[in-house]
């Protein structure tokens, strides 16, 4: 089963940023700079958080994720955006 989650890091130095950054793309799409929605099963949710400790310096960083539960409609309704919308997710097919 899946589930949402809204991960939300805070990186101090700049090499172990970008690599956090590049990493969760390949997890979830970038609302804000640091902070991506994720739409994972268990064992993602896993793998996900032990390539983050690869990472990270957990003395001096800090990775929080939200569980927003298994349903995906009722977790984006249950966001509020003040400003402007996080990016649009594309549904479609993408060819290389």
């Amino acid at each position: 089963m899946r589930r949402c989650y809204l991960v939300c890091y805070d990186v101090r130095d700049p090499k172990r940023l970008r690599r956090t950054h590049k990493l969760m793309k390949a997890y979830g799409e970038p609302w804000q700079y640091s902070v991506f929605y994720c739409t994972l099963k268990d064992i993602d949710r896993v793998r996900l958080e032990n390539e983050l400790r690869e990472i990270l310096n957990l003395k001096k960083d800090q990775v929080l994720m939200v569980d927003l539960g298994s349903n995906e409609d009722a977790a984006r309704d249950s966001t509020a955006v003040l400003g402007a919308p996080p990016p649009q997710q594309d549904d479609g097919m993408v060819v290389i």
